[in-house]
């Protein structure tokens, strides 16, 4: 899963980030061992350790987070006797496809890898780690989630149970990557520690699908734009690991069909008027958590060539036509409002920020977030108000990737 469902508290941002450079490293810090952190910053102890150092986790609401549901409700909605709208011939085509392993060799390193993250120093170090810390983080929640389902459906519907094993193993390869990728920069997540001591949250299974699907789809979308942003301007392509987002995406693309399937064999949750208030619901949670996390992060994309806010109405955009096509109801993100309202969410977000970051006692803290607490729920309410797009048809194209792609 690489985009997040979440919202909405403001995180924080780089204390006195300049203006994006690439010295060369005079020397190479030491191996760290993360267990979880916002920004860890690869900087050397003083002294030799024999235990690598621990950083505590980071929690906030617009961090990377770990899900799950009830499992019960899900084996009963595919149930092949209880629900009659499963379609065991098109699971049978998605698990064929996902046997196919199209990735299976794609995944492979070579010394480009460290040799470029030893020229990434000074503040573009610190924003490519939080990169590649987060996208493992969001990679590994999704690998849990799927494993999880694949091993709690093995009785009631092999076929669905095993689509979501292999697609834990294409998760799990991803943060396996990303994971690798922290080696360069002398650092790795615990994710053994991170299972244990990360919060769960709780979803119900047909916000899992919407919500799943939703991070599956943005997912491709933010690949698939940088991926092609940077073959057009390889000199921005500070990293390898972009070169591999090609391939990367149509695994998220892959998922995101999976669960449009799913949705299909569970009509109740596209055919009502809740099921427009609840598709609506999601893309806003989703397409402001983007936005708000991507603005704290505008150094990063400036350091690979990009306009933060045009990328993400981008794809934000072309996520939103994609969803369209299943969910009854989607936001009018097009209108020229739309983004207006995410610019203004993004300066209260700074505002929240900006007094979190005061030495202020906590209750003078709290008094001053009441006002930009009701002004950030006031533009995320008149967003959601918006006249949405009425969409979605249950025949869905039986070729999507090839239709988005």
């Amino acid at each position: 899963m690489a985009a997040e469902m979440a919202l909405l508290k403001p995180i924080s941002k780089f204390a006195n980030t300049p203006r994006l450079t690439n010295p060369r490293a005079p020397s190479r810090p030491r191996f760290t061992t993360i267990r979880m952190s916002a920004t860890a910053q690869p900087t050397a102890p003083k002294k030799p350790t024999e235990k690598a150092k621990k950083q505590a986790i980071k929690e906030t609401l617009l961090a990377p987070r770990f899900y799950t549901t009830d499992f019960d409700e899900m084996e009963q909605l595919f149930n092949t006797e209880i629900n009659k709208n499963l379609n065991q011939a098109e699971f049978e085509a998605l698990l064929q496809e996902f046997k196919t392993d199209y990735n299976q060799t794609h995944f492979v390193r070579n010394k480009e890898f460290k040799e470029a993250a030893d020229k990434i120093q000074g503040p573009l170090r610190q924003i490519f780690v939080e990169f590649l810390e987060r996208s493992c983080t969001a990679e590994f929640s999704g690998f849990l989630l799927y494993k999880e389902l694949g091993r709690r459906l093995k009785k009631t519907n092999p076929v669905v149970a095993e689509i979501f094993s292999l697609m834990s193993r294409d998760e799990a390869r991803h943060a396996g990557f990303l994971n690798k990728g922290l080696s360069d920069f002398n650092l790795a997540l615990d994710l053994g520690f991170l299972t244990k001591a990360r919060k769960y949250t709780f979803f119900k299974p047909k916000f899992i699908f919407y919500a799943t699907y939703l991070s599956e789809k943005i997912g491709y979308w933010r690949y698939i734009t940088i991926y092609r942003h940077l073959k057009e301007n390889p000199e921005y392509r500070l990293y390898p690991i972009f070169k591999y987002f090609e391939n990367w995406c149509q695994d998220e693309n892959r998922h995101g069909d999976f669960f449009s399937a799913l949705m299909k064999a569970q009509p109740q949750f596209l055919n009502d008027w809740k099921a427009k208030l609840w598709s609506r619901f999601f893309c806003l949670s989703v397409y402001v958590t983007m936005y708000l996390n991507d603005c704290q992060r505008t150094a990063f994309y400036e350091g690979i060539g990009l306009n933060t806010k045009e990328f993400d109405m981008h794809v934000i955009i072309e996520t939103n036509r994609t969803t369209a096509r299943i969910f009854p109801a989607v936001l009018d993100v097009e209108n020229p409002e739309f983004k207006r309202k995410l610019d203004r969410m993004v300066v209260i977000n700074e505002k929240l920020i900006a007094v979190g970051e005061t030495e202020d006692i906590p209750l003078v803290k709290n008094l001053k977030r009441i006002p930009l607490i009701a002004a950030l729920a006031s533009e995320l309410l008149a967003a959601y108000l918006m006249p949405p797009i009425e969409s979605g048809s249950v025949d869905f194209a039986e070729f999507e990737p090839q239709l988005v792609y």
